[in-house]
């Protein structure tokens, strides 16, 4: 019989690091690809003249070489076809989801209380990691609207000492789908349609209601994306969930499975459907300037981090649910949260391109302490999360871009390909070898490397789900019944708008069918709507669970804090101007930011006046979480009448009372459930709005500064929902 044992080679028990540049060799020296030393500040460019990528000096960059100064272009022009090919490649394909997104460096700080539960170096007490975190929409292009209702991406990068450890979750907890198999098939039905290319960021459309009323594992993520979910007030004020099941390895070896969850500071809070609307005419970069400005301001973004801790038993089971299943969530009330660290963002990218749009995530780049479960949908992103970076950003060598760069040594034995950055030294890119003195070598196990948890795996190749996977609507209904009164009309709201998109009648009804098993008021509701019967329910099977109010966004008595907020004060040049100053410092006070808002620009009341932020004619209501009125404008010069197109007169008020545009954004500030304040003599704006001030969250007060404290006290919920009158 052959011998097939490997043969041995003499190998040092200590790793020795690549053999050292001998005398007969040279190499590139160690600067970035323009030069400059990777710890430089700066443009990472270097030198006073304009050259080539090559570094030749150019003395003319404005006109190509011509035969003759009215002759053709030459094609020696090697400058011209340089700066043209560069130019003609400046983009890269972008992503296929997420393409639309934001981004953020900032530092995470652990609390050690997860010491027992993972050995991650980076969840030890008090240990800061950087991390760059980016947010997204899902189906939009890079040039689609922020405030869409979508599924929002909430990926975190941390650079560990012990490598990069990628969360990349979504601001919901549940996913459309169960097999990763799938994942082809959503994102086609969600996308625009084929033949017109419309419409472009949403899921008001056939195909869409289509695959998720056929595929009726979706219903539970379709109904979170309807609720208010669906439309984040900002990132700051976003929820952020890990979405799968992984698996954590403690000191002694014990396992556990956890879900992860980041809660935002500031609360979770979402826009109003017509303020969504409102801004994605206004200002389709509503979510990324808010996060940038927020930043600017220092008013730092914050969210904690915790973890859902269940046994790791054999069925992977916790209290019936099925813990690889991606379509279901452990409610919070029967697994509590445990917090175990706090990120900060604190700064902004320096170029969108390079970071932001670079940056690359990937579910299988874990730490030692944490695996992944296997589930059917994380098995799959582990395959192509990977793959989708060979095409986007031109080849293996996407980890050497400085964003995706590890904050540790690197040792692969990976050589060569598009885009290498590195110059490699040594003859033996393989192991085991002799010739390289052995390196690299194995990391002992007292060195930390990381071990996958060997996890028991036995069973028949089959194409099939789990029989646990095939309840689809038990906690859709959990999900919808937990919720606030308020939020269940936005839901049914949704459902109306969305359908009423969809020109297919079998659609419709099958959806509807949904509906009914979900809910029969909440069908009944949406089919009126409709104009439509309520077809027999899809089944009748539906287990009742306990309500989760953990799963509201609207909880009654829960405050929020005021920090990072805006807030609008309405002036014109004859209002008490120290009023206006003093409302201005009582907001910067309170953390929040004010904007002077008045019919024109420059200054009130003359030249030392306060500073106006904004004009009539560049504002809108959904600048604003709230509003101080110290006095209303009188019409201005640029306000026409009927020829403009935010003139309204809904109470029947004069113009020359108040300026029409003004009417405007007080009329939306009040319709959108956001806090007013008034001072005396300021009536008459809110009057030709058609604003009482008698209404829920609009206070009158005596100075600015008590109108500041009226606003802090109302905005601590949010916006006033009592103005909201869902049914009995």
């Amino acid at each position: 019989m052959a011998d097939h044992t490997p043969p041995t080679v003499d190998e040092p028990t200590t790793p020795t690091g690549p053999p050292a540049q001998t005398s007969d060799q040279a190499a590139p020296a160690q600067v970035t690809a323009t030069g400059c030393p990777f710890s430089a500040p700066g443009r990472a460019q270097a030198g006073e003249y304009l050259t080539t990528a090559t570094g030749t000096r150019v003395r003319d960059t404005d006109h190509s070489l011509k035969a003759g100064r009215r002759g053709p272009t030459l094609l020696q022009d090697h400058h011209l076809r340089e700066k043209i090919t560069h130019f003609d490649h400046e983009r890269i394909p972008e992503r296929v989801v997420h393409a639309r997104g934001a981004a953020a460096h900032g530092v995470f700080t652990a609390y050690g209380t997860a010491g027992k539960l993972t050995t991650a170096g980076f969840l030890a007490k008090d240990v800061e990691t950087p991390v760059f975190v980016r947010f997204s929409t899902v189906l939009g292009s890079r040039g689609s609207a922020d405030t869409v209702r979508d599924t929002r991406g909430f990926a975190v990068k941390f650079y560990t000492d012990e490598g990069n450890f990628d969360l990349v979750g979504n601001n919901i907890p549940v996913f459309f789908i169960q097999d990763g198999i799938k994942f082809p098939d959503v994102i086609h039905a969600g996308k625009p349609h084929p033949d017109r290319e419309i419409p472009q960021a949403q899921s008001a459309h056939d195909t869409f209601w289509d695959f998720v009323s056929l595929h009726t594992e979706a219903q539970h993520h379709t109904m979170w994306n309807m609720s208010d979910r669906g439309i984040p007030a900002s990132y700051r004020t976003m929820e952020g969930f890990g979405v799968h099941t992984f698996r954590l390895t403690g000191p002694d070896g014990s396992t556990s499975l956890v879900k992860f969850h980041w809660k935002p500071a500031a609360g979770a809070h979402s826009q109003v459907w017509e303020e969504a609307q409102l801004t994605q005419g206004n200002d389709p970069d509503f979510h990324r300037r808010d996060l940038s400005d927020a930043i600017e301001a220092g008013a730092f973004p914050e969210w904690e981090l915790g973890v859902q801790v269940m046994p790791d038993t054999e069925d992977e089971m916790f209290e019936g649910i099925d813990l690889l299943d991606p379509t279901k969530l452990v409610p919070e009330e029967l697994c509590p949260v445990q917090p175990i660290g706090k990120m900060v963002l604190n700064a902004n990218p320096t170029n969108y391109f390079a970071e932001t749009e670079q940056v690359a995530f990937h579910p299988g780049h874990l730490v030692p302490g944490i695996d992944v479960t296997n589930d059917p949908l994380l098995q799959g992103r582990l395959f192509s999360y990977i793959d989708t970076q060979l095409t986007r950003l031109g080849g293996p060598n996407f980890d050497q871009l400085p964003i995706n760069r590890p904050h540790t040594e690197v040792n692969d034995n990976l050589r060569d390909g598009y885009g290498q950055q590195a110059v490699h030294t040594g003859m033996a890119p393989y192991r085991p070898n002799s010739i390289d003195a052995g390196n690299p070598l194995p990391t002992p196990t007292d060195e930390r490397p990381f071990i996958e948890v060997p996890t028991k795996v036995e069973g028949e190749k089959v194409r099939a789900n789990p029989v646990t996977f095939e309840d689809h609507f038990s906690q859709t209904r959990l999900f919808y019944r937990s919720l606030s009164p308020v939020e269940q009309e936005h839901v049914a709201s949704a459902y109306t708008f969305e359908l009423g998109k969809c020109f297919e009648t079998p659609i419709r009804e099958r959806q509807l069918a949904h509906l009914a098993a979900i809910d029969a008021d909440l069908a009944k509701t949406v089919a009126t709507g409709l104009g439509m019967e309520v077809p027999a329910p899809t089944t009748t099977d539906v287990t009742d669970m306990a309500p989760s109010p953990a799963l509201a966004q609207i909880k009654p008595g829960v405050t929020y804090p005021v920090k990072g907020r805006k807030v609008g004060v309405v002036a014109d040049d004859d209002a008490d101007l120290k009023a206006v100053e003093a409302a201005v410092a009582a907001i910067e006070k309170e953390g929040m930011t004010p904007f002077v808002l008045a019919g024109h620009g420059g200054h009130l009341g003359g030249a030392k006046g306060p500073v106006i932020d904004r004009t009539l004619l560049t504002t809108r209501s959904i600048e604003y979480d709230a509003v101080l009125v110290v006095s209303a404008i009188a019409p201005a010069p640029d306000a026409r009448g009927a020829f403009d197109a935010k003139a309204g007169d809904p109470a029947g008020v004069p113009n020359n009372q108040s300026d029409p545009r003004l009417s405007t954004l007080l009329s939306e500030i009040y319709r959108h459930c956001k806090a007013i304040a008034f001072l005396p003599n300021a009536e008459v704006a809110l009057a030709a709005a058609g604003v009482s001030t008698e209404a829920p969250g609009v206070v009158a007060a005596k100075d600015a500064e008590k109108g500041v404290d009226s606003l802090v006290e109302l905005l601590g919920t949010h916006r006033v929902w009592e103005r909201f009158t869902p049914k009995a």
